[in-house]
This record gives structure tokens, sequence and C-alpha cells, in this order.
């Protein structure tokens, strides 16, 4: 006897953002993504449409990352072109296949090499004009000059449909602006709180930030690091949202790469623990598991670093959007 599945019809849609503009659409990119638009819990076929699939990001740091952060295994694919963001853009879109990328600012940062603002902006028009996926830029921290190199970003590629990544309750008016201005998609972090997420969203909208232009950071945890936290926090913000309350109605994204790379589980060298098997192996399951948890809870994109995490995590995208 064929088994009948409860189902849930939700009143709420999780609105959709467009992320990058082509020339048909005032822009210069070869390729536009959509997220959002889901009128269900994730990957609830039965119960309603899930009209996109998650995307999935190569960060790419804009200098040469710290050890602690990027580990040698976790570096070797991109050796070649280590400390060159213009060359490691075009090599994953040309040979890992990347539909978006994250250029992050980290030399921008006062205490990693000051890099000028002038010199960021030039920079991202230099990816800009070698690769055509859409855009993220992603800043160093929360402070004055994080803010005032995204907005001159937003003003560069105006027009482009540039995610800026991110506003922070104490660091958005600035941002809030340059998202009006110049057209973008603007991240608003808060540190895994729904009430907090809430009230970033309120703050933005009341700014005249369309509530299609905003994406929901709930601050990842990595896994064994605050993980089923976050997983929580997420699960509370898109119920609330498919139940209409139009100030969650937002897509998610998560950092997922800058959060398991870090771990001792992900980098420990093997000869420091034998019994853990090797650091490659540790570290690209780490990633690729934490991704996989954060689907479930309704991530809609993923920032991730390693190709082969990324591929193990495309799969399991094309497994769980199948209506078979």
């Amino acid at each position: 006897m064929p088994i009948t599945l409860p189902t849930k019809t939700w009143s709420g849609v999780i609105r959709e953002v467009q992320l990058g503009r082509t020339a048909e659409q005032g822009g210069s990119r070869t390729s536009q993504l959509t997220i959002g638009g889901q009128k269900a819990l994730p990957f609830h076929h039965f119960e309603g449409e899930i009209p996109h699939r998650p995307v999935i990001a190569y960060q790419i740091p804009d200098a040469d990352p710290p050890q602690n952060d990027w580990p040698d295994a976790l570096k070797e694919p991109f050796k070649d072109v280590i400390g060159d963001p213009v060359d490691w853009a075009k090599l994953v879109v040309e040979k890992y296949n990347a539909k978006l990328i994250c250029l992050n600012f980290i030399s921008a940062h006062p205490d990693r090499g000051d890099r000028p603002v002038d010199d960021c902006v030039k920079l991202l028009r230099e990816v800009m004009e070698v690769v055509g996926v859409p855009i993220i830029v992603q800043g160093y921290g929360s402070d004055e000059k994080n803010a005032e190199i995204l907005s001159k970003c937003a003003e560069e590629c105006r027009g482009e449909g540039l995610t800026l990544a991110s506003a922070f309750e104490e660091q958005y008016k600035t941002l809030a602006a340059a998202t009006v201005a110049y057209d973008c998609n603007l991240v608003a972090e808060t540190p895994i709180d729904v009430n907090l997420a809430k009230q970033l969203n309120i703050l933005l909208t009341n700014m005249n930030v369309p509530s299609e232009k905003i994406i929901i950071d709930p601050l990842t945890g990595g896994l064994g690091y605050g993980y089923e936290y976050t997983y929580s926090v997420m699960e509370r913000i898109r119920l609330q949202a498919l139940g209409d309350d139009s100030m969650m109605c937002m897509p998610f994204i998560n950092f997922v790469g800058q959060e398991t790379w870090k771990t001792k589980e992900a980098k420990l060298p093997e000869l420091e623990a034998p019994s853990w098997g090797s650091e490659l192996e540790r570290g690209v399951l780490w990633e690729a598991i934490t991704a996989h948890g954060l689907l479930l809870a309704g991530s809609d994109v993923l920032v991730m670093r390693h190709p082969e995490a990324v591929k193990q995590v495309e799969i399991v995208i094309d497994e769980l959007m199948a209506t078979d």
C-alpha cells in the first residue's frame, strides 16, 4: 500500500534575489543567478515549489592568505595563483566551473597590509574584466574602512548586481545607502540570533533597502563549533518566513569555508595526529559535511574553498533537487 506523506501548505514565500546583471539588464556579466523563491521547507518538493537550486561561491582572498586560515592542503589546488586574485578567479571559473565568486579583501585589514580603498576597487574591476560570473565582495570586518571599501566597490560597479558582504547592526547605514544607490544586494550579518536577524532586516528596510536585495547571513558555526546552533537558528528563521513574516522572507548565505578550515580537526598535520589520517581528507570532509547540513537548514548560497568539497556538495545538491 502506498504511503501518503502528510503535507503542509505555507502562506509565505522566500523572496527571490538576483545575483549579477547581464548586458540585457544593463550590466556586463555573462550569466546571472537567482536564489530564493521557495514555497516550502528545504527540498520538500512534495509540499511546494523549490524553483532555484542552491549556489556555491568560491572564496578568493585578495592576497596570500595566512596559514592558520588556509593550511597547505587547502592551498594546493591554487598553488600557481596564490596571491593573484585575478588569475585565481580565472582558474576557478575555467577549471572548476565556478558559477559565483566571492572576492575577500583580507589585505585591507589595518593589521594585515592595510590595502588602500582605491586599490581594492581597482582589483575588483580587474577581476570583473576577466570573469563574467556574478561577484560577491567581502570585507574583513565591521569598521568604517570596511564599509567604505564595499560602498566604493558598489559605486564602481553600479548596475552589475554586485553583492556586498556584509552589513552589521553597528555598521549598516553606509552600505544600505550604497545598496539603494547602485543596485546592489546586501548581506545582513548577525551573530546566530533570530531576533537580531529580524531587527537588522527591519533597520535596512527602514532605510529603503528593498527586501529583494537582502540576503541573511545567520553567522556560520563550523562542524563541532556551534554548527547545531546555526542550524537551529536557520530553521527557526525559515519557519517564520514561510509563516509569512515579511522581515524574515530572505534567502540565506553561509560562509562555510572560512569557518571549517580554521578548525584544528581540519588542519592539524597528520604527523601530529596520525590516528586522524590525512589532513586533506579531513579538511575536505569537514567543509563538505558542514555544507550538507546547512543545505538542509535552507542555505541558498554556500561560500566554499576546496574544489573537492565543492564537487561533493554539488552532487548532494543534484540529489536534493531531483523530484523523481
